[in-house]
């Protein structure tokens, strides 16, 4: 694939955060442990204190869950190497309806990525890929858009019965079959077709399709999927959930004085946290509730529990409590030997308030990487964006004003000459006609300005009636630029955000995920434009 990378500034819908992070560190550097831009595998390892007892125990249902999915030899060899001492990058998604929108792809090759980093420096560790199947917003998770053969985008979407609960644990009934199929028929590859067909099947949860369905996509790569939501994990887990009851003041205390510190800042605090917040949520009637505080007692819904007892609950029943945004990656990094964790946007801002509960709860914060960010540019797209004489990042607009534009560069030619024309010697005229008005009298200059940006204005205004005119006399513009919207920027969203991973899979083949893999730039700070 060719590639280019375009600067952080030139993404849409970016937070100052992110793009500080990413651009600009030392203005967040107290937020965060270490710098993204030249991680230090070795260090790292060398800070990571991990107990040989819950390292066993963790391998042993990695490698139960992972088999089940249907796990091949270069994975299981990567668990094997987890239990004999390797560290884990780590990254996760939502477990999203055929496997999820693109970035959740790219995450888990930007995960590999640094493994293979990590490795010519001599680190030892494997990819993990966390399945966030204790989230319980289904709607999240329930419907998916896909692009067909023709470049029309496609959503599909299942209404399954869910209760509150957590998502993970839902099942697909037998509407998932046709579902299923007509995605399918979006594909033109077979074996990646049969692959959603297998996965996605009727009474299969939703934690264990998208499982399936990354195992099968990522087996050449040896990725380790994680399902939290197992039993011995939560067992695992007792001490650090215990110690959150423990140290609910302190870390509540310490969670508020972050988010000043980062509205101080000029950023915003991505998690909202009260005086009465705590990190934990609990299934209470198979519904996952939150845990709140006040006056040194805890409540689950109306029941009102004192420290004893929801630590006694925990003990018990510890699969019934799970974390929220911000303590779920401590939860993660207690049963991991992370070295790093590579999430988007969002889950960079949620660390920059989670770093107080990494300190306080586990004595260390883990280093965060951002995901690659990519928009993937068919042929025909590329086609069309020199047609028109533009870049990707020029349809970062809305459909609308993307079409205005493309009408604008397809009028007649000599339309367009008089037009340039027009606008060049309106400019020179103007700039001379100030120029003599400042000689006069220089308190006229600024209304000088004023009436030529009018002027100026008035004249791109009247191109862009005469291109909307060129529109509607010609079809094939607005055919285009229907295309392009929906190929790069669907919904006014990026790509990687809207469009499903499996799409550009099903279309290309799974080789192609070793050609994407092989144009992942882990330098490139900004966003990756790849032709394909």
């Amino acid at each position: 694939m060719r590639a280019e990378c375009l600067p952080i500034s030139a993404v849409p819908h970016t937070t100052q955060l992110f793009r500080d992070f990413v651009s600009n560190f030392p203005k967040v550097q107290s937020f965060y442990p270490a710098s993204p831009a030249t991680p230090n595998y070795a260090i790292a390892a060398s800070g990571l204190e991990y107990p040989e007892e819950r390292r066993i125990k963790v391998a042993s249902v990695l490698d139960r869950q992972n088999r089940a999915w249907g796990a091949g030899k270069k994975t299981l060899d990567n668990i094997e190497r987890l239990k004999n001492g390797a560290s884990a990058i780590v990254t996760g998604q939502q477990v999203v309806l055929f496997g999820g929108p693109m970035f959740a792809i790219l995450k888990a090759l930007t995960a590999i990525k640094h493994v293979e980093a990590a490795a010519k420096v001599g680190v030892e560790c494997v990819p993990v890929f966390w399945l966030a199947s204790e989230d319980h917003d289904l709607a999240e998770v329930s419907a998916v858009t896909l692009r067909d053969q023709a470049g029309k985008l496609r959503d599909f979407s299942i209404a399954p019965k869910g209760n509150g609960g957590p998502v993970g644990d839902v099942e697909l009934d037998a509407e998932i079959s046709g579902l299923t199929k007509q995605a399918a028929e979006t594909f033109s590859d077979a074996d990646v077709a049969a692959m959603l067909r297998e996965s996605y099947a009727a009474k299969e949860t939703f934690a264990n399709a998208f499982a399936r369905l990354f195992t099968k996509l990522f087996a050449d790569f040896g990725l380790i999927l994680l399902d939290p939501a197992d039993v011995t994990f939560h067992e695992i887990a007792k001490p650090l959930l215990k110690s959150v009851v423990e140290r609910a003041a302190e870390s509540n205390a310490a969670l508020l004085a972050r988010c000043k510190e980062l509205e101080s800042a000029g950023y915003h605090a991505q998690v909202k946290v009260t005086a009465t917040s705590t990190p934990l949520f609990a299934l209470q009637d198979g519904v996952r509730t939150p845990v709140h505080r006040a006056n040194g007692n805890f409540s689950i819904g109306k029941e009102k529990l004192s420290p004893k007892e929801l630590a006694g609950r925990i003990d018990s029943r510890p699969q019934d409590f799970s974390g929220n945004a911000l303590f779920r990656p401590v939860i993660q990094d207690y049963l991991l030997p992370t070295l790093a964790y590579v999430g988007g946007p969002a889950e960079i801002a949620y660390f920059a308030q989670s770093e107080v509960l990494y300190k306080r709860l586990l004595g260390r914060a883990t280093a965060i990487l951002p995901r690659a960010s990519a928009t993937i540019v068919d042929a025909k797209a590329e086609r069309l964006l020199k047609k028109y004489g533009s870049g990707v990042q020029d349809a970062f607009i809305a459909a609308d004003e993307l079409q205005r534009r493309i009408a604008a560069v397809s009028l007649p030619a000599g339309v367009s000459a008089e037009f340039a024309k027009t606008q060049g010697e309106t400019q020179k005229r103007l700039e001379a006609l100030a120029a003599e008005l400042r000689r006069l009298d220089p308190t006229l200059e600024d209304a000088a300005k004023r009436a030529a940006s009018k002027m100026m204005y008035q004249i791109s205004r009247l191109k862009t009636r005469a291109g909307n005119a060129e529109t509607r006399k010609n079809g094939e513009v607005a055919q285009h630029a229907e295309f392009l919207s929906d190929a790069l920027y669907p919904h006014s969203d990026l790509q990687e955000r809207h469009v499903a991973g499996v799409s550009f899979v099903g279309r290309q083949g799974i080789g192609w995920l070793r050609e994407l893999y092989d144009a992942i730039d882990l330098s490139c700070a900004g966003h990756q434009v790849l032709y394909s």
